[in-house]
């Protein structure tokens, strides 16, 4: 599985829960072709082993380090005999959404693995949940949503935590005159 990072475009900010719960948000996200990738696959043991910046192999799911990785199994309910593994195209902390990214394409995967189709909208949910909810991380919303929409997205965040999807429609032409004139430096 795969998901991209992205570049705000506008109303960065207005999707933390602090400002759009009591006013509303609007933001405007480019997803770039920069992505964060997560494979899953079966594990002839019945432990979990986790490969990422560095490498975990654990017997229960409780003994799992990294939070993202251990609550996302959690929420789909796979407890024992899997392997997974992560790599990026760019690094953590870049400033792109991609811890978002990270669990957007970590739950595609586990998903796929069960072999359960789950909608974008879908995905974007249980990613804010996971991150905002059971992690209590002190994020918005817009970076699971555009990772989990992808192009270029407008999006409403309602005072009662509601999300409005917009695909912004952009000629190749302005798509081509944007990208030109943006730059990103790490």
């Amino acid at each position: 599985s795969r998901a991209p990072v992205r570049f705000s475009l506008g109303g960065g900010g207005t999707d933390l829960p602090a400002y759009a719960d009591r006013f509303g948000g609007f933001v405007v996200s480019a997803a770039i072709d920069k992505y964060i990738y997560v494979t899953a696959n079966r594990r002839f043991h019945r432990s979990i082993r986790l490969s990422y910046s560095k490498t975990e192999i654990v017997d229960d799911i409780d003994e799992i380090e990294h939070p993202l990785f251990r609550e996302a199994l959690k929420m789909v309910q796979i407890r024992h005999s899997i392997e997974l593994t992560s790599v990026a195209d760019l690094p953590a902390n870049s400033g792109l959404g991609s811890s978002s990214s990270f669990t957007v394409a970590l739950l595609n995967a586990l998903h796929t693995y069960k072999r359960d189709f789950v909608s974008s909208r879908s995905l974007a949910e249980q990613a804010c949940e996971l991150e905002m909810v059971r992690l209590g991380e002190p994020v918005g919303k817009q970076d699971q949503y555009i990772a989990a929409f992808g192009n270029v997205t407008a999006f409403t965040f309602g005072t009662d935590g509601s999300v409005e999807v917009e695909p912004v429609p952009v000629s190749d032409e302005i798509l081509d005159e944007l990208q030109n004139n943006l730059v990103i430096v790490w």
